[in-house]
């Protein structure tokens, strides 16, 4: 594992089920929490259709951008399981049944059961190197800046942890938060506006929600410098025990 100051990727998210919202995407979330613990910043997430000239535009739109472009879903046995094809496509390569993933199906499946259906989970873009999967056997893949993963949480899961020793990572994000209580946001408002301007470095976010009919807001201070960080947190409590006083 290299480091820098920034390292930066996006999200891929594929499959009709979840823009369809019968299937509740459970990967941005853990994705976002995993990459920003290690040091990654998560810029962007897309979601598109099982439609290959969709996942080609949008791979290709996000692999210019950013350092890494994590893809979840459409790597499995159906018609509709077309990540591989788009892949490949985007990046110009030929897509080849990987003697190293079907070894790894035929640990799991008797090889008189390795149907045609079975067998396209062993479709990979010629080159990439492939993502273990210790769940279901299946591999994902790794090309260039492509990380290809399954869209099963578990199974995704796995894989992240799988590739996160290989990856390069940025100093990591530091947040604080800092309970506003029952502050309306519309007091601090301007307040904040203007620590925001004058530390454009900073991410300062506010983020009410109610409990029990009643808003309770909370302002965060993310940053790579820890020092900044604490000087400028330590205003926002300043600003709203003065709010809270008048």
């Amino acid at each position: 594992m290299t480091q820098k100051q920034s390292v930066t990727a996006a999200l891929l998210v594929i499959g009709d089920e979840i823009l369809s919202g019968r299937t509740k995407d459970q990967n941005i979330g853990f994705t976002a929490e995993f990459l920003t613990k290690i040091g990654i910043d998560l810029a962007e997430v897309r979601v598109v259709p099982d439609i290959q000239k969709e996942i080609v535009a949008a791979l290709n739109a996000l692999r210019v951008r950013y350092d890494y472009v994590f893809t979840t879903g459409g790597i499995g046995p159906t018609h509709d399981d077309i990540t591989a094809d788009a892949v490949a496509a985007a990046l110009g390569l030929e897509l080849i049944e990987d003697p190293r993933a079907i070894a790894l199906l035929l640990e799991i499946i008797k090889p008189e059961n390795l149907n045609e259906a079975r067998r396209r989970m062993a479709r990979i873009p010629r080159g990439a190197d492939l993502i273990e999967n210790p769940i279901s056997k299946a591999p994902g893949f790794w090309i260039q800046n492509v990380i290809v993963m399954a869209g099963v949480p578990s199974i995704m899961q796995a894989m992240l942890n799988a590739v996160a020793p290989k990856l390069s990572t940025g100093a990591p994000m530091i947040a604080e938060t800092i309970v506003a209580g029952n502050v309306p946001e519309g007091t601090y408002a301007a307040d904040l506006a203007r620590l925001a301007s004058d530390h454009s470095q900073l991410s300062i976010g506010s983020y009410p929600h109610v409990v029990d009919g009643k808003f309770h807001n909370q302002i965060v201070v993310r940053g790579k410098d820890a020092e900044l960080v604490g000087q400028v947190v330590e205003k926002v409590r300043a600003m709203i025990t003065r709010l809270s006083a008048g």
